[in-house]
């Protein structure tokens, strides 16, 4: 899970960095059990081909001439003698074919003899060159890092009168070779390899993710975003097609169903207009006066429903202003040090919004206090109340329009329902956040957060 946690470039370039060490090292292993694979064969082949030339030489030899020609061909690498017995037992010898190859091919094909092969590694720490003195000893292991992997080739050749030439030799696995030029190089590679895949690839991917991330947070907040131009790879550029599709459906799907909502309330004055004048001509006061109470209750509805409908009109534009300016019209004290505190927002519609919290605050909690608090580059504003709070069942729903939690029929306890709706239509609109919670020691508190909202912020709040 902590992998997630980095962002798309690390993980690709960890990913692209930790390939091309494997693939390396992979190399590095290959090319030594290559070298020693190479070692071996050079020196079993050339073995081969004495053994087989003093086998050719021995088989057409008077057998009184053939321990002088093993002795001849004895050196210090290579150890040739003549036995009854071969050498390598039948059934547990290593059958290697290019050796065994070599060999027949040097005797021909009317050599009928049989030829065993046999390699295998010395548990003893020998080394292959007897004789040596002990300074070269010590240099030989010192140039073997201390590790001498010492190899037997023995070869058993059955010469036609049923003795056999028996041939051995001891040769060493060659050591890794730390050398300081060629890990300089494969580093110097291996990071220019990784820096221009991050650069020509990583960065060519990454680049329209972070633009589409950015444009998705500022459309959330309600800004009113360009067309993105589509690049990158395919998926890419779909995903930012569909993200100008999303943007263009949205914005058209708000503003019909807020012009509907505008029509509408606006179209509602005219009648309503009507009515009251007609019952100036009622007779019965007591009719006219439940006509006017009713008409009244009507066209502040309709009030009402243009305000949120303007509410949810986002044309105002995002402005830097001091947070002081934004308290300064608002019915609340407050008391602060947050002079240097500049915000990035839709000014009038956020005063709107805090009005309105506090208009209820005041209404059904007795009295409103505000708070701010600053985390980064969010700003958080509370606000308080020491009212009776809200039943838990009710904390979601007083947000819905027209839900009034004050039951009487008095607009003027309990208002159209609309305070809330606009309120939090507006936060949203910021990219905000707006949550009730009923306070352990009594009263409702008014939690709003604005993210990446704040510009400049020298003091304290």
């Amino acid at each position: 899970m902590g992998a997630m946690k980095l962002s798309l470039r690390v993980q690709l370039a960890l990913l692209v960095g930790i390939a091309f060490l494997t693939g390396q090292l992979l190399s590095a292993i290959l090319f030594y059990d290559e070298r020693s694979l190479a070692v071996q064969a050079a020196i079993g082949l050339e073995t081969a081909a004495r053994a087989a030339k003093a086998a050719k030489l021995m088989a057409t030899a008077p057998q009184e001439l053939q321990q002088e020609i093993a002795k001849a061909a004895n050196s210090p690498l290579v150890r040739f003698g003549l036995s009854n017995e071969p050498m390598v037992s039948d059934g547990v010898h290593h059958n290697d074919q290019a050796i065994q190859a070599r060999i027949r091919a040097f005797l021909g094909d009317n050599f009928k003899g049989e030829i065993r092969v046999e390699v295998h590694e010395l548990e003893s720490n020998v080394l292959p060159v007897p004789n040596l003195t002990p300074e070269i000893e010590s240099l030989h292991r010192e140039m073997m890092e201390n590790r001498v992997d010492v190899l037997e080739l023995e070869i058993s050749i059955e010469l036609p009168n049923s003795i056999w030439l028996n041939v051995a030799t001891l040769f060493e696995s060659p050591p890794w070779q730390k050398i300081t030029g060629p890990v300089i190089s494969f580093l110097i590679s291996a990071l220019l390899l990784i820096g221009i895949l991050f650069w020509f690839a990583i960065f060519r991917l990454t680049r329209p993710l972070m633009a589409l991330t950015s444009a998705s947070i500022e459309f959330g907040r309600g800004k009113t975003m360009d067309q993105l131009t589509a690049v990158g790879p395919s998926e890419l550029r779909a995903l930012t097609y569909a993200f100008n599709t999303m943007q263009n459906r949205i914005r058209n799907f708000v503003s019909d169903r807020t012009m509907v909502l505008a029509a509408l309330a606006h179209d509602l004055r005219s009648p309503l207009t009507a009515l009251r004048i007609q019952a100036e001509n009622i007779s019965d006061k007591e009719i006219q006066i439940s006509i006017r109470r009713s008409v009244k209750e009507m066209s502040d509805m309709v009030d009402a429903t243009l305000e949120y409908s303007t509410g949810l009109d986002f044309n105002e534009e995002f402005t830097h202003i001091s947070i002081v300016e934004i308290l300064k019209n608002l019915p609340v004290s407050y008391a602060c040090s947050c002079s240097d505190l500049i915000i990035n927002v839709r000014p009038m519609a956020l005063v709107r919004a805090l009005r309105n919290l506090i208009e209820n605050a005041n209404r059904y909690g007795n009295q409103a206090d505000i708070g701010l608090a600053v985390k980064e580059s969010d700003l958080y504003i509370y606000i308080d109340d020491t009212g009776p709070g809200i039943p838990e069942k009710d904390i979601e729903r007083v947000f819905e329009p027209y839900f009034r939690l004050e039951k009487s029929r008095s607009r003027n306890t309990g208002g159209v329902g609309l305070g809330l709706a606009i309120a939090r239509t507006i936060i949203l609109a910021h990219g905000g956040t707006i949550a009730l919670k009923n306070k352990e020691t009594g009263g409702l508190r008014v939690v709003i957060s604005l993210p990446r909202s704040i510009v400049k912020h020298k003091e304290a709040v």
